[in-house]
């Protein structure tokens, strides 16, 4: 396409937005970026340096623009008044991840990771395969580096490793990984998906262009993923911690062993992972499912799954303070992934937990506190629906609090040696945070505030 002859207007101006916003200038696009959202001077400098004209605080009208692309941020629902001007008007919509797919050399390699949960995890950890392999990776996507930011920097023949959003799915036409993982799939996003049927069809897209020639890897101990089997169109992969595969990623005596159709290779004992949790064993072989169907040698497989230390805001132990252990879990944005966090612990927990609440169903989630939660700590939008829940299934610890300094100061209180004060929201964070990075720092930062109180 030739960029300097093309308008294209960017909806959102988060940080895929704002890298697709600038890419496109680069390229010599006439850019026309919004957001609804005020933004500071210094955010859209860049923006202005590169010539794009930028509306903040509301969005321009369309059929003044006269785009002839729409590229939309994936947190922006496609309800938005400047994405329904342009379907009327049949102006092509497509998310930074189509973008991003378009601008890639032909020759890169594509590996896709979704899933409602344990995502971010796999991703990274796939993508430090591949690296300790010494492959030439780049870990991208959702986990907060948007691939359109890597695209001028790409080279032939290099591995991108995505995490790819539901929100993104919505908006993808062309992208076509070789590798695409399935990991689960739970009700998660209804208020912006409408079903779980409809949620279900927007991550089954990600099969929706391969071929013959690429894979597709699924969690076979998951009904609503394994059901997707008959939309793969190349070959399959499952990965499971209940059955013994002969092509896929499974647990055997107590080893994590990989079958590629030519024998059990065992890669190295459960007990060995670097990463705790049943959660996290179920990301470890969907991780190694993709390293081996890459290539990646057994040794090299084995190596990083027992020396892989996890990511940010996913179960990460923040501090030890008077015989209590703080651990930070605000990527647990939906009732499953906190479910997913209690069981990783059988010590005592202090749960601190709301948000924004996506349409989610806490009931399942407030049964599974019962023996593992001594106390509960609720804040944000979501708290009220959460305590009811909570009482409901029998829990009579509950405290309702103002805003996480207050939930961490209450925490502290509460805790008794050999407790471990868990922050695992199981809502968004939209209501009083940008994101869950910036919940979960703010966490940190009050933790060790704690510690060096006691000085």
């Amino acid at each position: 396409m030739e960029w300097s002859l093309k308008k294209v207007l960017v909806v959102g101006l988060g940080k895929s937005g704002m890298a697709a916003a600038q890419v496109l200038a680069r390229l010599g696009a006439k850019v026309f970026a919004c957001d609804k959202a005020l933004k500071d001077e210094v955010e859209i400098k860049p923006l202005k340096e590169l010539g794009v004209t930028v509306f903040l605080g509301c969005y321009p009208q369309v059929e003044e623009i006269h785009p002839d692309l729409v590229v939309t941020s994936p947190g922006v629902p496609l309800g938005e008044p400047p994405l329904k001007a342009a379907r009327e008007a049949g102006i092509p919509i497509w998310g930074e991840l189509e973008l991003a797919y378009r601008l890639l050399p032909a020759e890169a390699k594509i590996v896709a990771i979704t899933g409602t949960n344990g995502k971010t995890t796999t991703t990274a950890l796939a993508g430090q395969i591949l690296k300790d392999a010494g492959y030439p990776t780049v870990v991208a996507g959702n986990i907060g580096i948007p691939l359109i930011g890597e695209v001028e920097k790409a080279r032939p023949g290099q591995y991108f490793v995505c995490e790819v959003s539901s929100f993104q799915l919505e908006t993808v036409d062309t992208f076509h990984p070789h590798v695409a993982a399935i990991l689960n799939i739970t009700p998660d996003h209804l208020d912006r998906h409408g079903s779980f049927s409809e949620y279900v069809k927007t991550k089954a897209r990600l099969l929706s262009l391969q071929g013959p020639d690429d894979f597709a890897v699924l969690n076979f101990d998951d009904p609503p993923t394994r059901s997707l089997e008959k939309q793969v169109k190349g070959h399959l992969m499952y990965f499971s911690r209940q059955k013994t595969l002969s092509f896929g990623c499974f647990i055997q005596e107590g080893f994590i062993c990989l079958n590629l159709g030519k024998g059990v290779q065992p890669l190295c004992r459960v007990e060995e992972l670097a990463l705790r949790g049943l959660h996290n064993l179920e990301n470890s072989l969907a991780a190694a499912a993709i390293g081996g169907i890459l290539g990646v040698p057994p040794y090299t497989l084995g190596h990083t799954l027992k020396t892989f230390p996890g990511v940010p805001h996913r179960l990460e132990p923040v501090a030890y303070l008077e015989g209590v252990l703080y651990v930070n879990d605000s990527k647990g944005t939906n009732p499953e992934a906190t479910i997913k966090a209690l069981e990783a612990y059988s010590e005592p927990l202090i749960l601190i937990a709301g948000g924004k609440n996506k349409g989610s169903d806490f009931t399942p989630l407030a049964q599974k506190m019962l023996g593992r939660v001594k106390h509960l700590i609720l804040l944000g939008e979501a708290a009220p629906v959460i305590k009811q829940a909570a009482k409901e299934a029998g829990l009579t610890s509950i405290f309702m609090v103002r805003d996480l300094k207050e939930a961490v100061e209450r925490a502290k209180e509460l805790a008794r040696p050999g407790d471990i004060v868990l922050l695992s929201p199981a809502c968004a964070s939209w209501d009083m945070f940008r994101n869950y990075e910036e919940r979960g720092n703010l966490f940190k930062s009050l933790v060790r505030s704690l510690a060096e109180g006691r000085r």
